[in-house]
């Protein structure tokens, strides 16, 4: 089974792909999708699209694990600029006819980590040991797509 976590969002979109087969896990690709800043909206959405698209077509998951938006009430624009790029990557799941499961960040942290509030950092460090990579090579975009994607695994196909 392949499975592609993203991490969304418009200054940085986080991807990883993994595979799991035979109790095993394998890093496929990870990366940081990273629009032009000084790019129009729609522009910068597109380039998610694009990059996300490509992605899709070479690796041919079988689900894609999107992070649940949550909106704090401090920051509400933050969740319409949100449902921009998830907007755009629901989209890629339809037109490739892609399964879409949605966990929320706390729920990934508690599986992974076995605390639902770890940091960021905490989560690397964790995503780095379980692939056999160096976290310092992850952006922390990266990072919380894989863990996304290894969250799935923990909850759905087996325990880590």
């Amino acid at each position: 089974m392949r499975i592609l976590g993203v991490d969304p969002g418009l200054k940085a979109t986080g991807y990883g792909v993994v595979e799991f087969e035979a109790n095993r896990i394998k890093l496929l690709e990870t990366g940081t999708i990273e629009p032009r800043q000084k790019d129009f909206i729609q522009n910068r959405i597109k380039t998610i699209y694009v990059a996300l698209s490509e992605v899709v077509d070479q690796h041919r998951p079988d689900v894609l694990v999107l992070e649940k938006l949550y909106a704090h009430y401090n920051h509400p624009t933050t969740a319409s600029i949100l449902g921009h790029v998830r907007g755009v990557i629901c989209l890629v799941c339809a037109q490739k006819d892609l399964g879409l499961v949605e966990h929320s960040v706390k729920r990934i942290r508690q599986a992974l980590t076995g605390n639902g509030n770890a940091s960021k950092l905490q989560v690397r460090r964790v995503v780095g040991q379980a692939l056999g990579i160096d976290e310092n090579k992850l952006t922390l975009d990266a990072s919380d797509a894989l863990a996304l994607a290894l969250g799935y695994i923990h909850l759905h196909c087996r325990r880590l």
